[in-house]
């Protein structure tokens, strides 16, 4: 079974706006309102590509009554810890001749339901994919991702992480089965600015020998690497399109990856799968479809 974990879930409230003017009345001309998040996003690509998971996390209030019935009409399992007081974070892109973003605070997670989370992750089983996705709400200790590894060290998981900085590194030493940061989060860890896929794989490697069992770098328009636990390396372009909106893209990478992997058992397919997921999400307004992905796997040609 797959669980992916969004700790602050969101509302993504995103409206055009033709000629933005701070001060001033202005009025939309189209608007969009999606349950999001980083885990969320994973789940939900799995989904349109034929694979259930479990969302889990944390839900208050309106807003979140409202992420759990977007998911659950998409037919995604949900398993929120609700909290009684506060709301669900609104996060508002506003889309004119320059973008702009408010993203909102979030509920205050107390102790007790941070128990309560590490109650469900304690049912996961020998042979399960956890995936932890995302930034860490201020009310929760930063430690928490490794904190959720460290407890679940002996269960025989594989566990994906998306994250950066220090919520990356602190993980490693737990080896998780994936992990995936962007070319500039792959250089903020080293103090570099990583300028080619080679370099891309000499830092992933470094990450690897830190504990990370494979490591993939996405690169914007430059493509992606791959670095396995097999000694295998892969480096992809970046499929041709049109990008629509970037949101997701990397989720939806992680997302492929994980289906490929489970219905190949290979890296090389997985990966493939995984840049195709991701592309097709940054192609589109909203995150991958099955024959969106399918279209761009039938047409990119890899070098590999």
């Amino acid at each position: 079974m797959i669980y992916t974990v969004t700790l602050n879930p969101s509302l993504d409230y995103i409206i055009d706006v033709k000629h933005f003017e701070p001060g001033m009345v202005n009025r939309t001309t189209a608007e969009k309102i999606f349950a999001g998040g980083k885990g969320i996003n994973v789940s939900m690509v799995l989904k349109n590509l034929g694979f259930d998971s479990t969302a889990l996390g944390f839900l208050a209030g309106f807003t979140g009554k409202e992420i759990e019935r977007q998911l659950e009409g998409k037919g995604i399992s949900t398993d929120f810890i609700c909290l009684e007081d506060g709301i669900s974070r609104i996060n508002m892109k506003i889309r004119s001749e320059v973008e702009s973003e408010i993203n909102g605070l979030g509920p205050e997670i107390s102790s007790e339901a941070i128990k309560k989370m590490f109650d469900r992750l304690d049912e996961l089983q020998e042979g399960d994919i956890l995936v932890l996705a995302g930034s860490i709400p201020a009310s929760m200790p930063e430690s928490m991702y490794r904190d959720i590894m460290k407890r679940l060290a002996d269960r025989k998981l594989k566990i994906a992480v998306d994250a950066t900085k220090s919520l990356l590194l602190n993980v490693l030493p737990f080896h998780p089965f994936v992990i995936k940061p962007n070319n500039h989060e792959l250089g903020e860890l080293f103090n570099v600015k990583i300028k080619s896929k080679d370099q891309a794989v000499e830092y992933a490697k470094k990450l690897q020998k830190m504990g990370a069992q494979n490591v993939i770098v996405s690169m914007a328009g430059e493509g992606a690497v791959f670095v396995g636990d097999d000694g295998s390396v892969f480096q992809s372009e970046a499929p041709k399109g049109t990008v629509v909106n970037s949101v997701g893209a990397g989720d939806s990478m992680v997302a492929g990856f994980l289906a490929g992997y489970l219905g190949e058992g290979d890296y090389k397919e997985a990966f493939k799968l995984g840049v195709c997921t991701g592309s097709a999400s940054a192609f589109s307004e909203q995150l991958a479809t099955r024959e969106q992905v399918d279209a761009i796997r039938n047409t990119h040609h890899f070098q590999f």
